[in-house]
């Protein structure tokens, strides 16, 4: 093996990831490892990928838009399509993720308040009646 390519497991180490995902990311057309018989040697352009495949799955990117993004590399515009294209995305998957984060953060609230109520509700049903005399 060349120091150029590395096999599924050293794959698999190096990225955290398990051999499943990177066959999935194989049949869906996202990596392109060398066959020699039943085994795959992935090679620098495959590490590559797979660091924005994974990048962009963090971001919460869907595999298809990843899938797009990827295929423009080749297409001879320097990036300058790949990089539009990934800024634009880019901008609407942070304006989603802000509104999902303050999404949460209002039913954080809701819930913390529930929570106090429910709280002086119980304290209050554990605390003697007063006396009617």
């Amino acid at each position: 093996m060349s120091e150029d390519t590395m096999t599924i497991r050293e794959m698999c180490d190096a990225y955290g990831v398990t051999p499943r995902t990177l066959r999935f990311y194989e049949a869906k057309e996202l990596l392109f490892p060398i066959r020699e018989g039943q085994r795959r040697l992935f090679t620098k352009s495959d590490r590559a990928r797979l660091k924005l495949i994974l990048r962009g799955k963090r971001f919460g990117f869907s595999l298809e838009e990843i899938r797009q993004l990827l295929d423009l590399y080749n297409i001879g515009d320097q990036q300058a399509t790949q990089l539009a294209l990934t800024y634009d995305i880019g901008k609407k998957r942070l304006s989603d993720m802000i509104k999902q984060r303050d999404e949460l953060n209002e039913a954080i609230e809701d819930l913390t308040a529930q929570l106090n109520w429910g709280e002086k509700m119980i304290a209050s049903l554990h605390m003697p009646k007063a006396a009617n005399s």
